[in-house]
């Protein structure tokens, strides 16, 4: 199985968003107003693209949003290939910080990567949200 992480474009994102995060919702609002501002990174399987994630800084703090993996591929490793990736790719660009709006049944995913809770949380789209944030 050939494994390749690359950045792409913002566009590419929005189909494994849609198929993995919310397809119950208009395919539109899969699409961030901001996209076209962020750095998104695909992970192809054998040239299958197969996961998506999308990161936005200001300055050295930077967030990640929409880490979605083929359901078909998930529980593979290939969500924590595409994080460590990112992980790397943020302590390259030098950031303090990195966080994100981690779905509450998936924060055990990112406690394996050092990211801690904090108290902020809330409800959107259908699921529980809490803010997970991780220091370099």
């Amino acid at each position: 199985m050939l494994i390749q992480i690359e950045q792409i474009f913002p566009s590419l994102t929005w189909k494994i968003r849609h198929e993995v995060m919310y397809p119950e919702l208009p395919f539109d609002r899969v699409k961030l107003a901001d996209d076209f501002e962020g750095i998104h990174f695909g992970l192809y399987v054998d040239h299958k693209l197969t996961g998506v994630v999308s990161l936005f800084h200001d300055g050295d703090v930077y967030q990640f949003r929409k880490l979605a993996i083929q359901s078909n591929q998930q529980k593979s490793g290939l969500g924590t290939q595409l994080m460590q990736y990112i992980l790397d790719f943020c302590k390259i660009q030098k950031a303090t910080k990195l966080w994100c709006n981690a779905r509450v049944n998936a924060k055990e995913f990112y406690y394996k990567f050092g990211f801690h809770e904090t108290e902020k949380t809330f409800f959107k789209d259908g699921y529980d949200f809490v803010v997970m944030r991780k220091e370099f």
